[in-house]
């Protein structure tokens, strides 16, 4: 697919012939004007003909939450992702399931973010980010992205599995081969890379839990998956437990990542906005669920039709996808007051649908927020302004809304 190519204008348009799933409207940051001519003209929309096959997209706010919450006619299996599943990799994971399976296999790994292991973290995750912060090159050019918010994520992703920290990098790269393909969200990597690449994901991931195997202690999400009977033998089933590993893995670096990335370039796009958090400090947590919602890293999830419905006028048939796009309810005027305006100091901060809703919202959602906030306020303590010098480069992808490439410039207090 031509990065490049020219996007046209949606109002001029057919209504029929506006297919979201194209990722050039992401990696050009063109997406906008689509979704907002659906919301006011086909909030449920029908599209006929995408690389990713027919689709329905689901785009308002409250139609998201309706969809979302109600599994018994809009599953999750097999995929939730607008791209279908690999045949020569079948992975399977919670996230793709629903009641009561999905339930079994979240529990199991759920208290790994508990409240009181967060609590535990805060310190951890502290001295990481301010020696990150400290290592940046000041007075030099610098990728936000690889200097910053790739760091900080990866090493709480090798805590969070106890991966060797040494080859932690192998993680980020695992993160995007999952969802990187063409056929799966329009990605750039290969199939070939993508089955190498995950069949050396399976092979260490294989070899942990065999040396972890019947361990005294430890908290790790390998560990707790072997800890409870309805999980331990997990293993046996290499394409589940592959898939939960992807879950997982990418649950730990996409969101935090590029809400890393994009709470930086926002603040630079609304300078105004960077002046009230230079003014109060006390600003960060808010501003933090803003930016969550702005980047919206996670654009959409995929449901299957369990049966015929009515939904808001318009017949949705048993089997067809079914797509909640998060990153249109987030710009939902309807929903949010000012949806297309970012505001650090918001009333309601948190009412936003990037962590999705129901019993798939985001487990990790609370991790998320507390490392965004420990960066931001070790951010503040030690830079004026962390100014954005260049153009970003943006993910080719429908699924994640991440940026690659963000050069800045860090200016000390």
């Amino acid at each position: 697919m031509n990065q490049e190519a020219k996007i046209a204008d949606p109002w001029a348009m057919a209504l029929e012939d506006i297919d979201v799933s194209n990722p050039n409207l992401y990696s050009q940051d063109a997406w906008r004007p689509y979704f907002e001519r659906l919301r006011d003209e086909a909030p449920v929309h029908y599209c006929a003909d995408s690389d990713f096959g027919p689709y329905w997209s689901i785009t308002r706010f409250d139609d998201i939450v309706a969809v979302d919450s109600n599994f018994k006619q809009f599953s999750s299996e097999p995929f939730i992702i607008i791209g279908d599943i690999d045949e020569d990799m079948p992975l399977r994971n919670f996230i793709s399931m629903d009641p009561p399976e999905h339930d079994v296999q979240r529990r199991a790994v759920q208290s790994v973010v508990a409240p009181q292991n967060l609590q535990e973290m805060e310190g951890l995750i502290r001295s990481r980010v301010q020696a990150i912060l400290d290592g940046l090159p000041v007075g030099e050019t610098f990728n936000w992205v690889d200097h910053v918010s790739i760091n900080l994520t990866t090493q709480m992703l090798a805590t969070l599995f106890d991966f060797p920290f040494e080859d932690r990098a192998k993680l980020p790269y695992w993160s995007d081969l999952f969802t990187g393909t063409p056929e799966i969200a329009g990605g750039e990597f290969s199939k070939e890379e993508r089955m190498a690449g995950l069949a050396e994901c399976a092979e260490w991931f294989t070899r942990l839990w065999h040396e972890r195997k019947g361990r005294e202690g430890g908290f790790d999400l390998i560990t707790l998956l072997q800890r409870d009977p309805k999980t331990a033998n997990m293993i046996d089933d290499p394409m589940m437990f592959l898939g939960n590993l992807g879950l997982l893995i990418v649950g730990g670096n996409d969101t935090t990542r590029n809400s890393a990335s994009g709470g930086v370039l926002a603040l630079n796009e609304n300078p105004a906005e960077y002046d009230k958090l230079r003014a109060d400090h006390g600003l960060i947590p808010s501003m933090v669920s803003e930016v969550i919602r702005w980047q919206t890293p996670l654009m959409h999830m995929r449901r299957r039709a369990t049966e015929d419905v009515e939904f808001q006028g318009q017949t949705i048939r048993k089997d067809d996808k079914v797509v909640m796009w998060y990153v249109s309810g987030n710009r939902d005027e309807s929903a949010i007051k000012d949806a297309d305006a970012f505001i650090i100091d918001r009333e309601n901060p948190r009412h936003h649908i990037s962590f999705g809703f129901g019993i798939h919202r985001c487990m990790g959602n609370r991790l998320a927020e507390m490392q965004l906030r420990i960066l931001w306020e070790e951010i503040m303590s030690r830079f004026s302004f962390v100014e954005v010098v260049g153009t970003p480069q943006r993910v080719q992808s429908n699924f994640v809304r991440g940026i690659s490439d963000l050069p800045v410039r860090v200016h000390p207090i």
